[in-house]
């Protein structure tokens, strides 16, 4: 995901130029809150472009609070995993790419099944820590390693070396509860094996068909299950109805995206937003993959206006203490993709695709 510190000063810039475009459109002053569902504290991500496993885990610590089941994992023990599955992918394809930690929310449940998951106090972020050294370093390890000849299981050893120096070491168990599990079992104990759906919507692909979205994130080519709008705008409001919370991937390059302010709107927010609207923006890169959060309210401002309640990953500084409204009709037009709990979902006979 993009650098958060380029983020915000572009769009506090974007913001002041779109002024002349509000025309008659009213800015919320104040929020009511219709739903809101328990959650972990916010986060700050700090300088990287990891948001996406921090929206993940929070959508996960969220459904399990509101089943009365507090737990508050660690986004530093998934990052480790990914940067060593990322250093050995680098040595086996040979890609001259840089490597970065860039993603999408489909990622997480399968690095957390595949390596594990601790909660957030067994391992955590060092305070001062630049994420891109790291990643230049393990670049170079790779490329060196690739050029000697040196066996894979040799630069495996190398890189959680370098892992351990840079963060910490791990340990071999998890202590929760007064229990002991492996990461693999605590990653049981928190998520079943597809026990979340991701869901898209966009008409360049049949409805009720799953297809990997043409984004540059979408480093797997992992499968969205396609449904028209209108049914993605209803399975949002569902869930969280029946207290699940929502993953949210979209842009946030749009002016009136504002976090300082805690809120995004389009610029003509009144505007109704077609599937057919929808796709041109994606058609011509309007709509782009840059952030994600977790959903886990529903609120009107003091016009009435419906808003999503977001739990973002930038910290507090905010007048929502990091929380952030986003309108109705920003979710429409500038959702890329969404992942929610399958238990949201309806039957399949009642989707409604």
């Amino acid at each position: 995901m993009r650098n958060l510190y380029i983020i915000l000063i572009s769009l506090s810039l974007l913001v002041s130029c779109s002024d002349d475009k509000l025309g008659n459109q009213r800015l919320p002053v104040s929020f009511d809150n219709v739903i809101r569902l328990s959650t972990t504290p916010v986060k700050n991500q700090g300088n990287n472009q990891f948001c996406w496993a921090y929206a993940m885990l929070a959508t996960i610590e969220t459904e399990h609070i509101m089943q009365g089941d507090s737990i508050d994992l660690s986004a530093a023990y998934v990052l480790r995993n990914f940067l060593h599955e990322q250093a050995l992918m680098r040595y086996s394809q040979n890609t001259p790419k840089d490597m970065s930690i860039r993603g999408m929310i489909t990622m997480l449940p399968r690095l957390i099944e595949r390596y594990g998951a601790m909660p957030y106090t067994s391992y955590r972020m060092p305070e001062k820590w630049d994420i891109n050294v790291t990643l230049r370093k393990l670049q170079r390890m790779a490329d060196a390693a690739r050029l000697h000849a040196t066996g894979i299981e040799k630069l495996s050893e190398e890189v959680m070396e370098l892992l351990d120096t840079e963060l910490s070491p791990t340990a071999d168990n998890v202590f929760m509860m007064g229990c002991q599990y492996t990461p693999i079992e605590f990653t049981h104990s928190i998520m079943k094996h597809e026990e979340y759906v991701a869901l898209t919507s966009f008409n360049h692909h049949p409805w009720g068909v799953r297809f990997p979205l043409e984004v540059p994130d979408n480093l797997y080519q992992d499968e969205f299950l396609n449904v028209r709008l209108d049914s993605l705008m209803n399975y949002i409001d569902r869930a969280l109805k029946n207290n699940h919370p929502v993953c949210w991937e979209g842009d946030v390059t749009e002016p009136l995206f504002d976090f300082s302010k805690g809120y995004a709107l389009l610029e003509n927010d009144d505007q109704i937003v077609t599937q057919e609207s929808r796709q041109q923006d994606f058609n011509q890169t309007k709509t782009t993959d840059d952030h994600t959060m977790v959903i886990i309210g529903i609120a009107h401002d003091d016009h009435g206006k419906k808003y999503y309640l977001c739990k973002n990953s930038w910290g507090e500084e905010n007048p929502y203490n990091g929380y952030m409204y986003l309108s109705e009709n920003y979710v429409r037009a500038k959702t890329i993709a969404i992942m929610l709990p399958a238990a949201a979902l309806p039957s399949w006979d009642e989707m409604g695709i």
